[in-house]
């Protein structure tokens, strides 16, 4: 079963009302990285390649962050919000459709009962596109599930 936004709320910070939707919370856009370097996924371990941050326009900057020109490619995302999920549900993070509507497309991973941080998601930008830092790109969702424990892995507490 999946948790209203309300429910959903209270596992995300900050948040406002404009991010309260019935099912879910919109997640923001902190940063923008570009891998630079490749990485390695073995069966005994992993390497994350090497990124660089992007910057935002200057003539654009304000005080909500600035606004990213992102051309066609593949960028890693960071949302702005600190994400704690519960621990007998699972998150799924969706894209908000008007990224599909501007030929953009998020991926995303499951996130485990017991994850905690400021999760990352794969943007893949099919026509340039302007975004600003603070925009809702994406939505979390929050099923009630059974597990087996909770997540320990390298990535919690990522981006604190």
């Amino acid at each position: 079963m999946y948790r209203s936004g309300r429910f959903v709320a209270d596992q995300v910070s900050p948040t406002t009302d404009e991010q309260i939707q019935p099912n879910g919370v919109d997640l923001t856009l902190e940063a923008v990285y570009e891998q630079r370097e490749p990485g390695r996924i073995g069966r005994s371990g992993k390497t994350i390649g090497a990124r660089r941050r992007r910057r935002v326009d200057p003539a654009e900057t304000d005080v909500d962050g600035g606004t990213y020109y992102l051309s066609p490619g593949g960028y890693v995302v960071q949302y702005a919000e600190v994400v704690s999920i519960p621990a007998d549900h699972v998150g799924f993070i969706y894209p908000r459709s008007s990224l599909m509507r501007n030929s953009c497309m998020l991926n995303t991973a499951v996130w485990d009962a017991g994850y905690e941080g400021k999760g990352e998601g794969l943007l893949q930008v099919h026509r340039g596109i302007e975004i600003e830092a603070g925009a809702r790109i994406a939505q979390l969702v929050l099923a009630a599930g059974e597990g087996d424990g909770t997540y320990d892995g390298s990535y919690q507490g990522e981006n604190l």
